[in-house]
């Protein structure tokens, strides 16, 4: 049987001078797989063209939140099947979609209500108008998973204030709206309950005068409070010394953060932090994601990628077994081979 309009996992209209991708795959958060990153990107090709269409409005399917972010039971399933490649085609045109969002010449709107993670950042944060709500939960979740920061994820994270973006990326931790406004993922705060209003209104107004009647200012963040502990640990060359410099400064909040970063993958700590140094000394967005294509295939040939997957979202434990098992035994070695060219060849973005 063929899927009807309603049932495509992202949905395409138009509504006066705006047109809207509607992600829809709300029983699993949006969660991004091939065939939406595909439909966006032929839509935003379309639309760039079209004189009626003055702007472009991302939203999301259900009441969880815009996107989850990318499909990571799809990447187990390659992984443990040997068809690794097929993840890889993903990425690839996923990161295209990330560089192609960032510049796109007409208004891009990104309502991040709810859960932004992973992928779901890398098709809103890059827009030019990234709107949150005090519902908005923004993270880079990857070390959990095996995994590094990826979908320009490195790049905006490397762009915050101080070491917040490392204190982020290493930890995982999602931040609300006003800590996403100051980390630079976010542009303006609209309440939850004015969204539809904002929204109806992008039809027949120009996005600059909708944000001016309906952003206000948003609930006061966390981050800011931290900030001397944040960059003072977070600037240590080595995640050894990072978890070292949390543990000794005294602070709660700081071991907490510690106690947090041993929980993930040992070799995705270290990849990402090197990740994080080598993407600051890189000259554009497009730089940054050749090398995150790069780091992400390099890591579907580790362990850790599909152990990680599994403990949580297949079998659910939350114990993921990592190899290896400490940062001690993760060599440079092991680090320095996520950054080679991949036989995937590159993005072309550079």
């Amino acid at each position: 049987m063929n899927a009807t309009a309603d049932e495509a996992p992202v949905l395409l209209r138009r509504e006066g001078r705006a047109g809207h991708l509607v992600l829809n795959r709300p029983r699993a958060i949006n969660a991004l797989n091939h065939a939406m990153v595909r439909i966006m990107a032929d839509a935003l090709d379309a639309w760039e063209h079209d004189a009626a269409v003055a702007a472009v409005v991302l939203t999301g399917a259900g009441e969880r939140g815009l996107c989850a972010g990318g499909d990571i039971r799809s990447i187990h399933d390659d992984v443990r099947t040997g068809r690794a490649a097929a993840s890889a085609a993903f990425w690839h045109d996923e990161y295209l979609l990330n560089a192609r969002i960032a510049c796109f010449p007409k208004p891009y709107v990104a309502v991040m209500d709810g859960i932004v993670m992973g992928g779901g950042v890398g098709v809103s944060a890059h827009g030019g108008v990234r709107v949150v709500t005090e519902r908005s939960r923004v993270a880079m979740p990857e070390t959990g998973i095996g995994f590094v920061p990826d979908v320009g994820g490195t790049y905006l994270l490397t762009r915050t204030p101080g070491e917040l973006g490392t204190h982020l990326a290493l930890t995982g931790s999602a931040v609300g709206a006003g800590d996403a406004l100051l980390c630079g993922l976010a542009d303006h705060f609209v309440p939850s309950e004015r969204l539809p209003e904002f929204i109806a209104a992008l039809a027949g107004t120009e996005v600059a005068d909708a944000v001016r009647e309906f952003a206000t200012t948003a609930p006061a963040g966390e981050m800011a409070a931290h900030r001397e502990w944040i960059d003072d640990c977070y600037a240590a060359d080595s995640v050894e010394e990072i978890v070292d410099r949390l543990h000794a400064s005294g602070d709660r909040h700081a071991k907490e953060a510690a106690e947090t970063i041993l929980a993930k993958s040992p070799t995705s700590l270290k990849v990402t932090l090197a990740a994080l140094r080598r993407a600051r000394e890189l000259p554009s967005l497009g730089a940054v994601l050749e090398q995150e294509y790069r780091v992400s295939c390099a890591a579907l040939a580790s362990p850790d990628l599909a152990e990680g997957i599994r403990a949580q979202v297949v079998d659910k434990d939350r114990t993921p077994r990592w190899s290896p098992a400490d940062l001690a035994q993760v060599t440079e070695a092991d680090v320095a081979r996520h950054f080679e060219p991949t036989a995937n060849g590159s993005l072309g973005l550079v």
